[in-house]
């Protein structure tokens, strides 16, 4: 039976493997604005977009339920989490118009701010996997992860064609095949 949290973790799969485009982006020192911009564009649409509204608008809530507070313990954490890659992400697109105007410097906050972001999500991926969504597996029936997946995939469903995640993990596959290949 297919689960709610193995689709996340699949979702995962797929965002693991950008985080490893990001990080060959920096170690190679790319200068490529359309790289960043592409990396973005998959990181607010599909990390952020659709998967992290799948945990916050379905997943957490139903764990809230369960006694998983948002304001205390591992839900708590995750969310502080997206918040802080959220802030990385912002600081990366606002470094990439600093450079695209000419500001060299700015190549370097992209960087950095990348890749914290690449460092944050392998992290925060590695607790979900193993401690949040063994919690919900445990904590949820059948029905309730079922519920879940019908959730997840009327926010797939709703999406514009080419923000779809498939359209998302087969861009980053293409990134994969470049920068990793």
């Amino acid at each position: 039976m297919n689960t709610a949290t193995q689709n996340l973790e699949n979702d995962h799969v797929s965002i693991l493997r950008l985080c490893d485009v990001i990080l060959a982006l920096v170690e190679k020192q790319s200068s490529d604005v359309s790289h960043f911009e592409s990396v973005i564009q998959l990181i607010r649409n599909f990390a952020d977009g659709t998967h992290h509204a799948k945990e916050e608008d379905f997943l957490f809530p139903l764990l809230a339920e369960k006694g998983l507070s948002a304001e205390h313990g591992p839900v708590a954490v995750m969310l502080h989490e997206h918040e802080q890659g959220r802030h990385f992400v912002k600081e990366a697109a606002k470094s990439i118009e600093d450079y695209k105007s000419g500001n060299s410097d700015a190549l370097q906050n992209i960087y950095n701010n990348l890749s914290d972001y690449a460092f944050l999500l392998q992290g925060h991926i590695d607790k979900e996997n193993n401690i949040l969504f063994r919690m919900a597996d445990q904590a949820f029936s059948e029905v309730e992860q079922q519920n879940l997946l019908s959730e997840f995939a009327t926010i797939e469903n709703n999406i514009e064609a080419e923000l779809a995640p498939d359209k998302a993990i087969e861009t980053i596959n293409m990134l994969v095949t470049e920068f990793l290949g």
